[in-house]
């Protein structure tokens, strides 16, 4: 089996906007700008993303978004603002839009431990 040469690439994601990074994050993660891209093979590169506490966000996501997840008990919803989460883990916010951009299958957590976020 012949070994994957992953490039290292940087991106400082000062004053640019969570969801067009998010997107071209997912893309390299998965090799999609490579000629030999297939959707079952694992092919990306690493991606570092620096400054991520700059990043921009539009309209009045600050405000209203909020990110819930549930323990599956009863009462075990848990939901946290965008305002709180930027305040507390910056690049949380750029992991969780990256993550769902991610394709839902078993490369999926391969491909999203190659992400560093650097705040």
């Amino acid at each position: 089996m012949t070994e994957i040469k992953r490039e290292k690439i940087t991106i400082d994601a000062t004053d640019q906007t969570l969801g067009r990074l998010a997107t071209h994050v997912a893309n390299l993660l998965r090799g999609k700008n490579k000629p030999s891209f297939a959707p079952h093979k694992d092919e990306g590169a690493r991606v570092i993303i620096i400054n991520a506490k700059n990043i921009k966000l539009t309209g009045k996501k600050i405000d209203q978004k909020i990110y819930r997840h549930h323990s599956h008990h009863p009462g075990g919803l848990k939901e946290i603002p965008l305002r709180r989460k930027e305040a507390e883990k910056p690049g949380s916010i750029i992991e969780s839009a990256v993550w769902g951009m991610l394709p839902t299958n078993k490369l999926r957590r391969v491909m999203i431990q190659r992400l560093t976020i650097k705040q």
